[in-house]
Order: C-alpha cells, then sequence, then structure tokens
C-alpha cells in the first residue's frame, strides 16, 4: 500500500472531509479523491460515504483504519531509525503543549542526557490538534497534553498533577484588582475557576497561553493563575508572591502514546524519565 494513500485516508478521518483533507495535505481535491479511489478498488471495500456534510467512515473504513495508522507509524518509525545519529542506539520523538515545557520537558531532556545519553531525541511543540495527528501518524511516539482525547490503540497516563496558583507582583507595584490576568487554562479550569470576574471584574487582558501571561506580568505587574513550577523560581527570588487564601486548582499532565509502543525499550525509558521529573 502506498504511504500517501494511508495518509490521506487518515488526514480525511481527522477532518471529515475531503476538500479539508487536500488543503491539508496541499494537494487538489482531484488527487485525494484519486488515492482514495484507487486504495478502495486495492482493498475491494467502500471506504467513504460522501456527503454534502463532508465525509464518513464505512464499517469497513472504520475497520481499515487502525490498520492505516499502524502501517504509518513504522514507515514513520523505520524513516526516524534510519536517521539515528552515529553513537545513538535509537530516537525518541517527543512532543508537548508549550506551556508544559519549562520546566517539566526541560528537566525530562536533562534527565535523558544524564540518563540515557545512547538514546537521541526529537522534541516537538504544538497545540493539542496538532500534537495529536502527530501521534496518530508516527511523527510523535509520546505527546504530553493537559487534557487529551480518548484515542483508540492509545494508551493515556497521567504524568504530573500541578497546582495553579494564584499570584501577583509586589502590593506595592501593582493595583490587583484593576491588574489581573486571566490565562485560558482549559475549560476544566473555566469551570472550576469561577473567581475572576467576581473577585476581579471583568480582567482587562485575557491570554491564551500561559508563559505569555507570565511574562507580562513580571515586565508590568499584575496577578494571575499560573502553575506552580513556574512560577517557583520567582516566589523564591521575591519578584512574585503568593495570593493568601486564594483557591487553588489541579491541573494534570498526561503521556499519550500508541500501545505498541510499551514494548520499546527507549519509549519505556523515556516514560520513566518523565514520571521521575515529575515527582
Amino acid at each position: 500500500m502506498d504511504i500517501d494513500r494511508a495518509r490521506t485516508f487518515l488526514e480525511i478521518v481527522h477532518t471529515g472531509s475531503f476538500f479539508k483533507a487536500a488543503d491539508r495535505l496541499h494537494v487538489t481535491q482531484t488527487t485525494v479523491s484519486a488515492r482514495i479511489r484507487t486504495l478502495e478498488e486495492e482493498l475491494g471495500r467502500k471506504l467513504f460515504v460522501r456527503n454534502r456534510n463532508g465525509a464518513t467512515l464505512t464499517a469497513a473504513g472504520r475497520e481499515f483504519e487502525r490498520f492505516a495508522q499502524s502501517f504509518v507509524q513504522i514507515w514513520e518509525r523505520a524513516r526516524q531509525q534510519l536517521s539515528v545519529p552515529a553513537g545513538r542506539s535509537s530516537v525518541v520523538a517527543l512532543g508537548g503543549e508549550l506551556s508544559l515545557w519549562n520546566p517539566l520537558l526541560l528537566d525530562w531532556l536533562v534527565w535523558m542526557k544524564k540518563n540515557q545519553p545512547t538514546i537521541a531525541i526529537h522534541a516537538n511543540v504544538g497545540v493539542p490538534d496538532q500534537l495529536v495527528e502527530q501521534l496518530r501518524t508516527g511523527v510523535l511516539d509520546i505527546a504530553i497534553l493537559y487534557a487529551p482525547k480518548i484515542l483508540p490503540g492509545f494508551t493515556v497516563e497521567l504524568i504530573e498533577e500541578e497546582q495553579l496558583v494564584l499570584v501577583r507582583t509586589r502590593l506595592e507595584e501593582t493595583d490587583a484588582e484593576s491588574d489581573y490576568v486571566h490565562v485560558d487554562w482549559g475549560p476544566q479550569f473555566a469551570a472550576q475557576h469561577g473567581i475572576g470576574a467576581a473577585a476581579f471584574g471583568e480582567p482587562g487582558l485575557l491570554v491564551g497561553l500561559g508563559p505569555l501571561g507570565l511574562s507580562y506580568i513580571l515586565r508590568a505587574g499584575g496577578m494571575g493563575y499560573f502553575r506552580l513550577g513556574a512560577v517557583k523560581p520567582y516566589l523564591e527570588a521575591g519578584q512574585l508572591e503568593l495570593v493568601k487564601h486564594a483557591p487553588q486548582f489541579t491541573y494534570p499532565a498526561y503521556a499519550v502514546y500508541p500501545d505498541a509502543a510499551e514494548t520499546r525499550e527507549d519509549v519505556r525509558q523515556a516514560l520513566s524519565g518523565l514520571k521521575k521529573v515529575a515527582h
């Protein structure tokens, strides 16, 4: 089976549309249709039902999906292993959301260098949907996410339960109530939160990225909720202080990886390192 046909099939599954798949693959819709038609002829089964709303899998298509994923993952794994640097035994490709890289994944990179120096690392940063797609297509071996979706054929494992804490710059440097910065930590935080508007009024600044919000209040003053691990150095240096009696919120991080990856020694070592630096 042609690798491009398998990738095209999975892209249609992911986007739900031949048109969107063509756009993401940077090919024409005619090319996408031709690849799927050839694939269906080779398999002797119809894989998609096309309608005005897009494309949905047939029963044969649903069955074929896991084989397509395995095929693409094996191909990508082979491609990576053929590019293993001299002196290294294997490659582990790990991706994570930007706000998780400091300190968790940075600490993990240092741990891997000290404890598993023969394993080469491909480190990626991305948004959740992008990271999940890279998992599905074998570009990544492991993705570290805050709120992963349950995917068939993938394991989701809790790595860290960090706290979101309310911090502020020194009182003499900020008017706390008017300088509240609301960071979008996702729907779970929003559901639990509830104190932003009640305690501080409508925030003057809303950001979608924790590191951006933290960098902002360090330079301009203010307060907001951030991961305890990220603000700890600034608390110790006296640049920030905890807001006493403010509620705290649990913010878990998960490792997501293909079920088959558990049989690989390098992936097991990478997961072991993640757990050690997290705890």
